[in-house]
């Protein structure tokens, strides 16, 4: 008999089968169906996005970068210079342009932000699935293991009676005969 069949099959019968996870459940179920578990979450999470969503992490991408830090800078300052004249300072112009940025590219931050947050969730509930399959194969092959050794053993008991009928021949033989 597989060891497999002498373990999982005896688990999914007990009261504790209902207190594992859906996950812990899906993934004895995968180790008993020989299924594979690993998968590239980060590539399924992106080709899953919508357009806003991808629209918003390229804003993200750019808005936290040195490019646009850099940019922005050369921009306020050029605005400095050509608009002393036109809006002088304070530069409430200026500022109202800033706190719009400010308040559009929050939200768009924040969307991509949480959007990683789902990403590492899922990650983490992907990697929790291969660990847990592993450590269930890992017991499936100490299980084997123990099975292997047994018959080992049995053999190894076996071979020694016989040496041991064997060497009581010899001796048998060798009391017959005489020294």
């Amino acid at each position: 008999m597989e060891p497999t069949s002498d373990f999982v099959h005896p688990l999914l019968e007990t009261a504790e089968w209902a207190t594992f996870s859906s996950d812990q459940r899906g993934a004895i179920e995968e180790v008993l169906h020989k299924a594979r578990v690993a998968r590239d979450v980060h590539r399924t999470f992106l080709d899953n996005r919508t357009v806003g969503e991808r629209l918003a992490d390229s804003i993200a991408r750019f808005g936290g970068s040195w490019t646009f830090i850099l940019l922005f800078v050369g921009f306020l300052v050029l605005w400095v210079g050509l608009n002393a004249k036109l809006d002088p300072y304070p530069f409430i112009f200026l500022n109202l342009i800033l706190s719009m940025v400010a308040a559009l590219q929050a939200p768009v931050i924040m969307m991509a932000q949480n959007r990683q947050g789902a990403r590492d969730r899922l990650e983490a509930t992907s990697d929790y699935q291969v660990n847990l399959k592993a450590e269930l194969e890992i017991q499936r092959l100490h299980e084997k293991m123990d099975v292997l050794r047994e018959a080992q053993w049995g053999e190894l008991v076996r071979m020694q009676q016989q040496q041991i009928e064997m060497l009581g021949r010899l001796v048998a033989e060798r009391t017959k005969s005489g020294p």
